[in-house]
């Protein structure tokens, strides 16, 4: 008994690391593949919740009664009706009444259709921090939809290669996402280059499109290196430039860009900050977090000056910090939120992203706040957190606003 006892020990530690990680990544890949196949089925695709009337009516100033009103002339898009006869919209008929309307009322165009005007830039955003935990993910997900629902063609880049972004627009990483199809693709110093077009992918969220990522991404970080040793100059442009030369590809397609970068200051999180026009960094209020986010700026301000030694130029409108997984009735935090204000005062944003069982239960199925229906949480509870993350959202959207001089 004892022998066959120890000889099981010895082959629990026969196996290598590497052969156990590979091994294990594969058995998780599978589950993971399995969860998605119940969820949704392998001919289904995600798709997004309807929107009632009074919904409609916020999102695009449109007044309630003259929605009920078109619907019972049969003009605009047809609305479904639901089992308790409710209208009900999509997001791509919300967008046709946008467009409708816009139409209709020339002189009040922007309020229906807020696309951004011929002397407005394009917005770029990069949510940033290289500690995990601090939410860019969530933040970067939230911000997208919530552009989206108000109007906005956004694009949404996904540059970390766990891929968490991804994940939520409904793309499996080691699936969905083939070779050269991240925005590796786009950035790469061979011929196998390809314009941003080509890797942008439509969502199932009208007004979004992702650029999806996978481990992929990681040969950006492996290939710079090897170019800056070997001094190999570049018709698209040094490292640091290679992100912004991309996107003016297809600037004219977008009002505001979302970049969601890896929980690192590697060379694609520094490109990400040489091409933003602002800059959102999260950081949760707990002191071990905050005492990564110091090291972080450090090495940040640091680079920021190197990179500029090399002609590089920042031109940023906004730089703030984002409090995330925030619990207003914990003290501790409460005092670090408080120490950030009086250290950084307006930089830091007002409204706070909580920590809420809302936003963990919709993780769980790969959705959004905005993508939840009624009765699948709590409705306090869904309220609370909606009503927190909107005024993040919102207080953001003032940003992009002023830089585009309409506040």
């Amino acid at each position: 008994m004892a022998l066959t006892k120890q000889i099981e020990q010895e082959n629990a530690f026969s196996e290598d690391a590497a052969t156990k990680i590979v091994r294990h990544a594969g058995m998780l890949s599978n589950q993971l593949q399995a969860l998605r196949t119940r969820m949704y089925p392998p001919k289904a695709e995600k798709s997004l919740r309807y929107f009632m009337t009074n919904e409609v009516s916020k999102l695009t100033s449109i007044p309630d009664s003259t929605l009920k009103l078109l619907s019972n002339e049969g003009r605009g898009p047809v609305p479904s009706r639901l089992e308790n006869n409710h209208r009900a919209y999509t997001l791509q008929q919300i967008n046709q009444l946008r467009t409708m309307f816009a139409e209709q009322k020339p002189s009040d165009a922007l309020r229906f259709l807020p696309y951004r005007q011929g002397n407005e830039h394009l917005q770029v955003l990069a949510v940033a921090n290289f500690k995990g935990g601090s939410a860019k993910t969530t933040t970067s997900v939230h911000l997208a939809q919530y552009l989206a629902l108000h109007g906005y063609r956004v694009l949404a880049i996904d540059l970390d290669p766990q891929a968490s972004l991804s994940a939520m627009f409904g793309f499996q990483p080691e699936i969905d996402v083939q070779a050269n199809e991240t925005i590796y693709a786009a950035l790469r110093y061979d011929d196998e280059r390809r314009p941003m077009k080509e890797i942008i992918h439509r969502t199932y969220f009208d007004g979004i499109d992702l650029i999806p990522s996978n481990l992929e991404v990681m040969e950006y970080e492996h290939e710079t290196p090897r170019i800056l040793a070997q001094r190999l100059g570049s018709r698209e442009g040094m490292f640091f430039e290679r992100l912004k030369l991309a996107l003016d590809e297809v600037k004219d397609r977008y009002d505001v860009v979302i970049l969601d970068t890896p929980p690192s200051l590697g060379f694609l999180t520094l490109g990400a900050i040489h091409a933003s026009t602002g800059m959102i960094v999260t950081v949760h209020p707990a002191m071990l977090d905050v005492s990564s986010m110091s090291q972080f700026l450090l090495m940040m301000g640091d680079l920021i000056q190197v990179l500029g030694e090399s002609g590089a130029v920042l031109k940023q409108d906004f730089f703030r910090y984002l409090i995330t997984r925030h619990d207003p009735n914990d003290q501790p935090q409460s005092q670090v939120v408080a120490m950030l204000r009086h250290l950084f005062g307006d930089d830091v944003i007002l409204p706070t992203v909580v920590e809420s069982t809302a936003v963990e239960a919709a993780g769980l199925a790969k959705r959004s706040l905005y993508e939840l229906e009624m009765g699948q949480v709590g409705r306090d509870t869904h309220r609370r957190a909606r009503d927190a993350m909107d005024a993040v959202n919102d207080a953001i959207l003032d940003l992009i606003k002023a830089s585009w001089g309409r506040r």
